[in-house]
């Protein structure tokens, strides 16, 4: 009885993280991607998902912060390159971007980030799968 009880709630502490993700199709709606010229504010290297801040200018020269979810994880990101120093220094405030992102269903200024361009034109980072 007992090695059944201690089976029942290792499967239970397993289970649960699987469950605990949250579905960004849920949150950002994918239907409606732009891209815009922004200039960062923040980036933010934190798991599970980095958050990158950006000042975004409207066609009346409105400046709104927008916050913006990595598509990528820390791993997915890691794999490509993509340290913490490396973002940090590529994504330093100030920095003129070009930003594909995926807005708030919920109308606020919120959004996935799916990719970053440079004022070069180089990509500097792609936000994960299905970024294209």
């Amino acid at each position: 009885m007992k090695k059944l009880l201690l089976v029942m709630i290792l499967l239970v502490a397993l289970a649960v993280p699987m469950v605990a993700h949250h579905g960004t199709n849920i949150s950002y709606d994918r239907s409606k991607m732009t891209t815009v010229k922004a200039v960062v504010t923040e980036y933010r290297h934190a798991n599970p998902h980095p958050q990158l801040y950006v000042d975004v200018k409207d066609e009346s020269g409105k400046v709104t912060n927008w916050g913006c979810e990595i598509a990528a994880n820390l791993f997915q990101l890691s794999m490509n390159g993509w340290t913490k120093q490396r973002s940090t220094e590529a994504l330093k405030p100030g920095t003129p971007v070009t930003i594909t992102i995926a807005p708030s269903r919920a109308g606020t200024p919120a959004a996935l980030l799916l990719k970053v361009v440079n004022d070069k034109g180089e990509e500097v980072l792609a936000g994960g799968p299905g970024n294209q």
